[in-house]
């Protein structure tokens, strides 16, 4: 969750709290505190929503250098320095460049669990890997 969208949610939180009215001492709550009821929760699943879309449309890409081996080619990430197999479209990837591709990890569920590099498309070609 970005800064802003926590700056977002809590200020909903604080005009919704703020803003309701406390019960009466009848025992029942009044209309404006159910009012304010809905709206609080109405407002947390807009958030919810919006932050879970954001996250599962945010384009996932893996730079790092690619290497040719014995069963295709892999790209090292600079992140987290696993090392994956390329799959998908990968017309254009060159071994011994440092690339930036998009496309979504893979675990194999076989015996070696290889982790497999889908790829979609090359956002970034950077030129020949400095060692």
């Amino acid at each position: 969750m970005t800064s802003k969208q926590f700056w977002s949610c809590f200020l909903i939180v604080v005009l919704c709290t703020v803003l309701t009215k406390p019960a009466e001492a009848s025992g029942y709550p009044s209309a404006g505190a159910i009012v304010g009821g809905i709206a609080a929760v109405a407002a947390a699943v807009v958030i919810v929503a919006v932050v879970v879309i954001h996250r599962s449309a945010a384009k996932r890409t893996i730079t790092g250098c690619v290497n040719s081996g014995q069963n295709g080619m892999t790209v090292t990430d600079e992140k987290d320095k696993q090392s994956y197999a390329l799959s998908g479209n990968i017309t254009g990837i060159k071994p011994g460049d440092r690339m930036t591709l998009q496309g979504k990890k893979i675990k194999m569920t076989h015996a070696a669990k290889t982790l497999v590099w889908e790829t979609r498309k090359i956002s970034k070609d950077f030129g020949i890997c400095q060692r």
